[in-house]
């Protein structure tokens, strides 16, 4: 009838030609494509920062042969101020004290045109958006875990191998040596630079310590540790969690552990015959090939 009102349809268009109920499906389908997505997503976004960790661990392969180039072939101490060394001007330095005055973490980056961990002020440590750090740390966000203060303090998502400063060869430094800085690994005499570990990703988070059954206070409180401390914070295939290592090639590669499954689960250190941790062969290890040379 004319002039009467005609009541619309409750799937009435709207001005952009969609019914309702249209908008609602597609709303449904994106929400399901999204749900589908999302994992792809956070998978590339893991392996992206999996790929970054890799590439700044290369970049401080490249320091560390830049420091070699100037220091006759030596690399820098494993340790840093973390440690908590005596002032240089305290009457009881010792050889301890003063490397820890020259680690890697302050003396490679000027090289590069990076500033010094050390010069950098309490609350503003380098973090996971910086080349000191692995892409993927972040320290855990929680009160009374750690024995220290990572926020204030800095924290290191990478530590150099300790080992390094163990070998008698490489520590304590031989009498005489007159180089600018501390040195304590000849890189002319690695035998297997391609096996020898130097910086490792390393265990941040305290309630995830070795074997992921124990509480590790210090987590990430050091720059130079031992294989318990490595941490496997990157996927690979999408399910196996392991971590970065940067080896005295110049190399990084991805590894599931750092820990052998033969060794005593006991002791801190690897066992002196390991070539992956020691930069030299044990003495027993050379003297029989020189023995069997003869």
């Amino acid at each position: 009838m004319l002039g009467k009102a005609h009541r619309l349809p409750s799937y009435r268009r709207i001005a952009a030609g969609f019914t309702l109920l249209e908008l609602l499906v597609v709303v449904s389908i994106i929400s399901l494509m999204m749900a589908m997505l999302t994992p792809s997503l956070r998978t590339a976004r893991e392996h992206a920062k999996q790929v970054l960790c890799a590439s700044r661990l290369r970049q401080w392969g490249v320091t560390f042969n830049c420091y070699a180039a100037e220091n006759e072939g030596m690399w820098p101490h494993c340790d840093g101020l973390d440690r908590g060394p005596r002032p240089l001007d305290h009457p009881r330095l010792s050889p301890e004290d003063l490397a820890d005055w020259h680690g890697w973490v302050d003396l490679l980056p000027p090289m590069i045109g990076m500033q010094a961990w050390r010069d950098y002020p309490r609350f503003k440590r380098p973090n996971e958006r910086t080349f000191y750090q692995c892409a993927a740390a972040q320290p855990f966000d929680g009160e009374g875990v750690y024995s220290y203060r990572p926020d204030r303090d800095g924290y290191f998502s990478y530590a150099m191998n300790s080992c390094l400063e163990l070998d008698k060869n490489a520590w304590p430094p031989p009498d005489g040596v007159g180089y600018p800085a501390p040195s304590f690994l000849d890189t002319a005499k690695i035998v297997t630079p391609e096996r020898v570990i130097v910086l490792f990703d390393q265990l941040l988070d305290p309630r995830h310590g070795f074997d992921g059954n124990q509480v590790y206070r210090a987590a990430g409180q050091h720059c130079g540790s031992y294989p318990k401390s490595f941490s496997a914070r990157h996927r690979k295939n999408g399910s196996e969690l392991g971590g970065n290592v940067l080896y005295a090639d110049g190399h990084a590669e991805w590894q599931e552990s750092l820990w052998k499954k033969h060794w005593d689960i006991a002791q801190e250190v690897p066992p002196r015959e390991d070539p992956d941790w020691y930069p030299y062969p044990a003495v027993k290890q050379a003297e029989s090939k020189r023995q069997r040379r003869r």
